[in-house]
């Protein structure tokens, strides 16, 4: 909790004092070694990182880049490496700790490019990250300006490599959360800008998703959702019998023209679909960093516009609306 501690402390006094008083308990929760076998081991890894201070830091480029390599000697570089693969699998980045390359299953990067200059500035607003995995987009949109990035994801190994960034930058505007969007206050409305990328298609009720997003926001906030989509009507829409690209927890996808009228159900206004995109095996694929299969087994070994189950292989539209 040490960890986390400034940041409750600056709730207090903000419009997130509400959240404040049960995020302690949450947070507890979702980082507890007696829930999470591995917490203990991933935290002496954290322990035993180089203490040293930066002598730059750079969260405007497509890798996150903290330090240089003069920065600490070969063997301290070497120690960093050993300690960092302790936290394996790094699935969003990538990153750049002392000039050594974390090469993360996801180029998180590409589709920041794809993003970035369709939504409204960042400069001075409050944005909340659902599912924000290790927090690279977070860096990102603190890059970019926000005065505060809080980032959301439930899975306890993300928060680590989360702490391994922050214990280097000590940002005291970025924190990301061992929490979900079902442990945030109803009707929070507290956030200038909300991002939502790949979670709707894990979320069993669609609609409910895109109001929890929705309500988080100030009146005339924007949120930022990426999902996976298919081709069709508005009527079209893909329930997997159980797997999708080998993944269980996929319930929902829908064309675009069935999302549009989701987020319209919801409440939403200007929507705007403002890219689309079928993931490649050069944007998600397995590396020294996340040595686990990746998308490339995940698809048709003949039909690459396939499934290995056999559906249409993964394309993913980022849409942008605004609250009314």
């Amino acid at each position: 909790m040490k960890f986390y501690q400034p940041f409750l402390d600056h709730l207090q006094d903000g419009p997130l004092a509400a959240w404040a008083e049960q995020l302690a308990a949450q947070i507890s929760h979702g980082i507890s070694p007696e829930r999470f076998g591995n917490i203990t081991k991933w935290q002496a890894a954290i322990d035993k990182l180089p203490i040293i201070k930066p002598s730059s830091i750079e969260l405007g480029t497509s890798a996150i880049r903290i330090g240089k390599a003069d920065d600490i000697s070969d063997d301290q570089r070497a120690d960093l490496e050993t300690q960092l693969k302790e936290l394996h699998p790094w699935r969003k980045g990538p990153f750049e700790l002392f000039g050594l390359d974390i090469d993360t299953e996801w180029h998180s990067d590409w589709k920041w490019d794809r993003l970035k200059d369709h939504i409204s500035p960042l400069t001075d607003k409050h944005v909340l990250d659902v599912g924000c995995g290790n927090g690279y987009h977070c860096w990102r949109m603190a890059g970019d300006g926000a005065a505060s990035v809080v980032g959301i994801d439930p899975t306890p190994l993300f928060n680590m490599q989360f702490q391994v960034m922050q214990n280097y930058i000590q940002s005291d505007n970025v924190m990301v959360i061992p929490a979900g969007i079902d442990d945030l206050p109803n009707k929070l409305e507290s956030f200038d800008t909300v991002f939502s990328m790949g979670v709707l298609y894990h979320r069993r009720s669609p609609i409910d998703h895109i109001t929890q997003l929705m309500d988080c926001l100030v009146s005339g906030g924007e949120l930022v959702l990426e999902t996976l989509i298919i081709e069709g009507d508005e009527n079209t829409v893909l329930v997997p019998e159980d797997r999708y690209a080998c993944m269980r927890n996929v319930w929902f996808i829908p064309s675009i023209k069935l999302l549009v009228r989701w987020c319209k159900r919801a409440g939403l206004k200007n929507i705007r679909v403002v890219d689309v995109n079928q993931t490649s095996s050069e944007e998600q694929r397995a590396t020294d960093w996340m040595t686990f299969h990746s998308l490339k087994d995940f698809l048709d070994s003949d039909d690459i516009n396939k499934t290995i189950e056999g559906y249409p292989a993964p394309r993913r539209a980022i849409l942008i609306a605004e609250k009314g």
